[in-house]
């Protein structure tokens, strides 16, 4: 086991070799904390995150794991458990689901069933005043009440599961002191996910930024790393960007 400063938190961030959760992780780490950055095959890539927060003089380590298969998730908090005999923050970052050639299911099983495996696994090993943090998309949380772009529909059906079935935990979490906290955002600019989308639906994206100007990797970001901190009862929800989710139809 390894030894840290004393009130040095111990951070999951899962799918953090790139895009939000590499940046979060940046964040944290010049906060203090010792972030272990998830990846499920970008190792070289994970490692170079870990290596530039080092250097700058953060505490960072990689692990990797495909969230989405049960044995690599119990692999994956077993390792950190036996490094760091705990886990102070569990940031769900990792999602998808607009791959190509991505099974029918997929979705859900990475959107909803890993999450909350997840949590099942790194729950007892979280020490009361710990954190978990749900990141989410406007189009999921408020999938049913607002319009969805149709090649986006699978993605926003399974992540608004997901939060759901995390939200469902929260009298399970509060028994154990440990609180959720969700992070939602318009289409972040710079992601994997929009790029994805602007592919596939180019006007769906362009209406949005049309709507407002999108909200930038590093601003969504600094807003889920404030999550890790700020007092919040537990199920509360951050909004970021896009102003016309947030009012009545």
């Amino acid at each position: 086991m390894v030894s840290r400063p004393a009130g040095q938190r111990i951070v999951l961030i899962t799918g953090a070799s790139r895009g939000i959760g590499a940046e979060t992780a940046r964040i944290l780490a010049a906060r203090g904390d010792h972030v272990i950055v998830n990846y499920r095959e970008k190792m070289r890539r994970a490692k170079l995150i870990a290596d530039e927060i080092v250097a700058a003089g953060g505490s960072a380590s990689v692990a990797g794991a495909d969230i989405a298969d049960a044995d690599s998730a119990r692999g994956l908090i077993e390792s950190i458990v036996q490094e760091f005999g705990r886990l102070d923050v569990l940031v769900l970052n990792a999602s998808g689901g607009l791959e190509r050639n991505a099974a029918p299911g997929y979705a859900m099983e990475i959107n909803r069933d890993a999450q909350t495996r997840l949590v099942d696994l790194a729950l007892p090993h979280m020490p009361s005043g710990s954190r978990i943090v749900f990141v989410t998309s406007h189009q999921a949380h408020f999938h049913g009440r607002k319009p969805v772009p149709a090649d986006y529909e699978p993605i926003a059906a399974s992540k608004r599961a997901g939060e759901d079935a995390l939200r469902a935990m929260i009298p399970t979490l509060t028994a154990r002191g440990v609180t959720l906290h969700t992070v939602s955002g318009d289409m972040i600019d710079g992601t994997i996910i929009v790029q994805l989308l602007e592919r596939r639906n180019p006007d769906a994206v362009a209406a949005r930024r049309d709507t407002s100007p999108l909200p930038t990797i590093a601003e969504f970001a600094t807003a889920v790393a404030e999550a890790t901190t700020v007092p919040a009862e537990s199920g509360h929800t951050t909004y970021i960007g896009g102003p016309d989710y947030l009012t009545p139809a």
